[in-house]
């Protein structure tokens, strides 16, 4: 990979490395020569040292002289830089054989629960082609992207838009931590297993991106942390956040693959996106229940579609460090711009969640400052159905106040009780 690059169009040699390219009179250069090699010249750009008839070592290696530009990852930072063509990642004949047999196994398991599946469908421009689509008994359509191998954020941006413009939901599937589609589009992750074993129907878990949506009563009693205070103290408001399976209390039983096919495919389990708290623009992916998503969205009150985020992302900001061009050909020193290890991007930890403010006070007969959503939010909180739903008769907030096991004060009002 190279700093420098010869555009053939225009005769100019460009430095990749500074932030007009050193050509400052040419403000569309830079969006000319990162376009997709199918939308330009494949011999618009060229290694520095073919074009100065010096050796360049893909084209002696057989390959191509041409180039195409992308950034890189060193250090935290982005550059640009200019590798050979062909651009297209090769995968190992491992990740070939993973990647056929994954997809295999969805169209089986999905002819197995009689919903009609089919591989390798183009989408109806024929800009993308889906590893294979799953369609409900409603016609819903479920686009499963196996993807085994990297795969920028920008691509997986664009073809999960594109999915959705024809009615298909997408479904990423990986099976690396570090995967860069991991919450840029709804997916989930399984173990990395031997071809073998995904095609003989060895258990296949999904370990990352589906969630179950909790909610607690911030109390001294409760097993959960404070949404609001970093964890310390209690402040009796209701919380609402996002949990993989083996973090619920109680644990819940791990989703196989074969479970996401048939829900997704019924719309018993759908995409959701939560935006972080602190950033518009970051945000959680991932497959819940379509009766979480429903408590969500009355909780949040409104509803939180899947976001419309530009294909530059935070990650994929360029940075220009301004050097001298290294005109030397540089293929297959991969070391060279390489970068750095890719950061993990499955993490189980919540997303940060929901509060609902401390209820008011409440006099006798006064219900009607209850609001709905707060109603539905302490009924998930309290475990109860909503018509077991009451006030305490000591501090007036909304507690299980009848049915079975129901009691006149909260817990707090009664441990201060037991106390005087």
């Amino acid at each position: 990979m190279a700093n420098g690059v010869w555009h053939t169009g225009y005769g100019i040699e460009i430095n990749l490395s500074l932030p007009d390219l050193g050509h400052p009179y040419r403000p569309d250069l830079l969006q000319e020569i990162t376009a997709r090699v199918s939308e330009r010249d494949p011999q618009l750009l060229e290694c520095l040292a073919h074009h100065d008839n010096r050796e360049c070592l893909s084209e002696s290696g057989g390959k191509s002289p041409w180039m195409f530009v992308r950034r890189g990852r060193v250090g935290g930072r982005r550059p640009l830089v200019a590798s050979h063509l062909p651009i297209t990642h090769k995968a190992t004949p491992q990740e070939s054989a993973q990647h056929k047999a994954t997809k295999e196994r969805v169209v089986a398991t999905a002819g197995r629960y009689g919903l009609d599946a089919a591989a390798e469908v183009p989408v109806a421009n024929r800009r993308s082609v889906s590893d294979a689509v799953v369609t409900g008994p409603a016609g819903l359509r479920i686009g499963w992207e196996i993807q085994y191998h990297h795969l920028s954020p920008s691509s997986v941006h664009r073809r999960s838009v594109n999915a959705v413009e024809h009615g298909i939901t997408p479904l990423w599937v990986a099976k690396d931590r570090t995967a860069s589609l991991i919450d840029r589009a709804p997916w989930v992750r399984v173990d990395d297993m031997p071809w073998r074993d995904i095609a003989d129907g060895k258990e296949m878990v999904i370990r990352g991106g589906y969630r179950h949506l909790e909610v607690w009563r911030c109390v001294p009693s409760s097993e959960r942390h404070c949404l609001v205070s970093d964890g310390a103290g209690h402040c009796d408001a209701i919380h609402a956040d996002w949990f993989v399976p083996a973090l619920c209390l109680p644990e819940r039983k791990p989703v196989l693959i074969e479970d996401l096919v048939l829900r997704s495919a019924t719309g018993e389990s759908v995409p959701v996106y939560v935006p972080s708290r602190g950033s518009g623009r970051a945000g959680r992916h991932m497959w819940v229940s379509a009766a979480d998503r429903a408590l969500w969205e009355e909780i949040v009150d409104g509803k939180t579609p899947l976001p419309t985020a530009p294909a530059d992302e935070d990650d994929d900001v360029i940075t220009f460090t301004e050097q001298e061009i290294d005109r030397s050909c540089r293929a297959g020193e991969d070391g060279w711009f390489a970068g750095d290890a890719r950061p993990l991007r499955d993490l189980a930890q919540p997303t940060g969640g929901f509060t609902l403010p401390r209820l008011p006070p409440q006099r006798p007969g006064d219900s009607t400052r209850i609001t709905p959503v707060e109603r539905a939010a302490a009924s998930a909180a309290l475990g109860c159905p909503p018509w077991e739903l009451g006030l305490c008769a000591g501090c007036r907030q909304m507690m299980r106040r009848h049915g079975p096991n129901a009691a006149m004060y909260c817990n707090v009002c009664r441990a201060d009780l037991n106390g005087r």
